[in-house]
């Protein structure tokens, strides 16, 4: 299986991608997936009002589509998150949109929410086997702007109410123009008073994250903890990726557009996540940015995180880091 994933990293980043999730798949419909991935170990959690059979899930980012929700499960994680979707289908950033850093452990993406769309994803979701938790992250279509794009993430919510056990509203992918704006204290104010009215004709009962920004000011984002805090909201994923360039040590990279994840985020990431836990300690978070070991998962539930989702560690050590996180 190393072999494998050696051969496949020297394909271009988006076709690895794609190459690995769907070799993993084969590998499960043909039920043999357990021949090269130890099993792992579960305790449940009850967190949220949700049961966990561990605090490791993935990222938004790694399967957009639900399309690998069942092998994903399979290799042991506690709970899946699937997205970012978008209301219409939209083909994201042109090509070639994602690079790797691997002296640094480090990839940026310029993806730009590229889906298949809602509709693709409620398919795979009534479809699925995994019985584990399962979220979705939600966004707005590229092209929408103003009161259409708070409607995006609105079309989303309802149409996934009884599909999915958690929702994550995503404001803080750096790839899609003046999305960010909604760390706006009254922008902000005025989409999750929309997401709850919208939550209570749909009855979602299922908690309801904000994701945020690395990149904004700690004071804005202790303005947006509290409103969160306030609100029927249940907590916040941190962080999203960063623009921040000074984080990486290679100069030829830092003109490079995009949103940077990977081992760079870690200590960041977990610095914002820390903060707002001292001011809030009841609010819920889910840690994200930088987990390429079981070292950085543990920082993270030390943190503050009530759970710990993974990405680009999952990239660049494959699904082994697991087990070694679980295990």
């Amino acid at each position: 299986m190393n072999l494998i994933l050696k051969i496949i990293k020297f394909f271009p980043p988006e076709l690895a991608h794609s190459i690995a999730l769907y070799s993993l798949k084969i590998l499960y419909k043909l039920n043999i997936l357990n021949l090269f991935f130890t099993k792992v170990n579960t305790k449940n959690h009850e967190i949220f009002g949700l049961n966990f059979s561990n605090r490791l899930g993935t990222a938004a980012g790694l399967d957009k589509n639900g399309d690998f929700i069942d092998c994903l499960g399979a290799l042991g994680f506690g709970f899946l998150e699937v997205g970012t979707i978008t209301p219409l289908p939209q083909s994201g950033n042109p090509k070639p949109r994602v690079f790797r850093i691997p002296q640094e452990q480090a990839v940026i993406n310029r993806l730009g929410f590229n889906n298949k769309g809602i509709d693709h994803l409620i398919n795979n979701l009534k479809s699925r086997k995994f019985e584990g938790v399962v979220g979705v992250n939600i966004g707005a279509n590229k092209n929408s702007a103003g009161q259409e794009r708070i409607n995006d993430y609105l079309v989303c919510l309802r149409k996934v109410a009884g599909l999915c056990d958690y929702l994550t509203i995503n404001i803080s992918s750096p790839n899609t123009p003046g999305l960010r704006d909604f760390h706006n204290e009254e922008n902000i104010s005025n989409l999750i008073n929309a997401i709850e009215e919208e939550a209570n004709i749909t009855n979602f009962k299922g908690p309801i994250f904000i994701k945020i920004s690395p990149d904004e000011q700690i004071e804005s984002i202790m303005k947006i903890a509290e409103i969160v805090f306030n609100s029927s909201m249940s907590g916040l994923i941190v962080s999203n990726t960063t623009l921040d360039r000074n984080l990486l040590k290679d100069d030829h990279y830092k003109h490079f557009n995009g949103g940077l994840s990977g081992a760079p985020l870690m200590v960041p990431s977990t610095k914002i996540l820390k903060s707002i836990k001292e001011a809030f300690p009841k609010l819920n978070i889910i840690g994200v940015g930088g987990v390429m070991s079981k070292d950085d998962f543990d920082i993270k539930i030390n943190a503050g995180a009530e759970l710990v989702q993974i990405y680009t560690g999952f990239i660049y050590n494959g699904p082994k880091i697991v087990q070694d996180i679980l295990n």
